[in-house]
């Protein structure tokens, strides 16, 4: 099995920590990593306001701090929330850049993955607009393998997991409707790579 190996090269792909062919929108909820943080984990999301309801920019706007709290019932469970993940995949593939990936984004919370805690500070982000628990879409696949292995090309990156992973009990996103092995197979990294119990076990 091919490993993700980081070989220094951007070849026009990365401007810092931008990523050349994602839509760039700058949130405000960043900040600095800490000093020699190691960039190895990549963390899947699931996100839509409101929930199950799709293409609607309010995940745009709650990255930005300008979702109209009134504007759907469900807002005011979460208003005030000031949120950020590095990348939004929408249903049709479509990819959104909030924060630079040398910066810290707000996405993980409590949370602890391979005996680190704390894992905003050395993780990549990535939301992709769906329902926790339910299927996603062919493009976001394409799109999310596409992005992992760019993120390889810049990044250490040597784990992979969901948001239910690394705060198990309290977030169970992207849920069982995520598919890991297709993700896997996509990118062809070696089972290490991803959380225990979600590859099929090899004979």
């Amino acid at each position: 099995m091919a490993m993700p190996n980081p070989d220094g090269t951007h070849h026009g792909l990365w401007e810092q920590g931008w990523h050349g062919k994602a839509r760039r929108m700058e949130s405000p909820n960043f900040g600095p990593r800490p000093a020699q943080a190691c960039v190895d984990l990549i963390v899947v999301h699931s996100i839509s306001l409101p929930p199950g309801e799709y293409g609607s920019q309010a995940v745009q706007d709650l990255f930005m701090n300008r979702l109209d709290w009134d504007a759907h019932p469900y807002f005011q469970s979460i208003r005030g929330l000031e949120v950020s993940a590095h990348f939004f995949i929408e249903r049709d593939g479509t990819l959104w850049q909030f924060v630079d990936c040398d910066q810290r984004a707000w996405h993980a919370g409590a949370s602890s993955y391979r005996g680190r805690s704390q894992c905003n500070d050395d993780s990549v982000g990535i939301e992709l607009e769906g329902l926790e628990g339910e299927t996603f879409e062919p493009g976001q696949y394409r799109a999310l393998a596409a992005l992992c292995a760019d993120l390889a090309r810049r990044y250490p990156i040597a784990h992979i997991a969901g948001h239910e992973h690394i705060a198990p009990g309290r977030k169970a996103d992207p849920g069982a409707g995520f598919d890991w092995p297709r993700l896997q197979q996509a990118l062809a990294w070696d089972a290490r790579f991803f959380p225990d119990g979600v590859l099929p076990i090899q004979g």
